[in-house]
């Protein structure tokens, strides 16, 4: 074992503080890339936004787009399923098993959504990252339309939303309301009642 000499330094590498601020750095360099562009929806006043058309099949979209939902409520999805649902037959719901519905006044081609403001208290939109894992539902029906720096789950070009009265697996709340609001069907139609 060598003991120091008078030339070498007793005190250890100042390597934690060099990594701490490299970390920083990469955390701050991270939020500087994470900032939302000036997408037309995202400088829109409450006038109805619009969009291109869906993207691929991934429900990718452009990089940068963060945030959270307009109605304060993080509605981000990593799922959609198909269920059967009692008296409705089988509709789309998220990874939560909360129905998902589409709104007769946005359209589907391109996809465009209407539902804004005080709309999205009551209807959330279901908002994405990167990908959605399906089951049931076909994964080239789904793409996303940017709003407000955010991308929301299309299903045939519909944008998809969440009801605030489902509170729980299973119900569909939302079923008619208004005569504009209907649980989604896998294939982006809106589902009708059955006897």
């Amino acid at each position: 074992m060598r003991l120091p000499t008078k030339g070498d330094s007793l005190i250890p590498r100042r390597t934690v503080p060099n990594l701490v601020v490299g970390l920083a750095s990469v955390f701050l360099l991270g939020a500087c890339g994470s900032s939302t562009g000036t997408d037309p929806a995202s400088v829109a006043p409450a006038a109805p936004a619009t969009s291109g058309p869906a993207p691929s099949a991934s429900a990718a979209s452009a990089p940068g787009d963060t945030g959270s939902s307009e109605s304060g409520h993080p509605a981000t999805t990593t799922s959609v399923m198909a269920r059967s649902m009692k008296s409705i037959g089988i509709v789309v719901t998220d990874d939560k098993g909360l129905a998902l519905y589409r709104y007769d006044k946005d359209q589907p081609t391109p996809s465009k959504w209407t539902c804004s403001g005080a709309c999205t208290k009551t209807w959330i939109p279901v908002i994405v990252q990167d990908s959605v894992q399906t089951s049931g539902v076909e994964h080239s029906l789904l793409g996303t339309v940017h709003r407000n720096g955010m991308k929301q789950l299309t299903l045939a070009g519909w944008p998809l939303y969440r009801y605030i009265g489902d509170t729980e697996a299973g119900q569909v709340n939302g079923q008619g309301k208004d005569k504009e609001w209907y649980a989604v069907t896998p294939s982006g139609q809106k589902s009708a009642p059955t006897s």
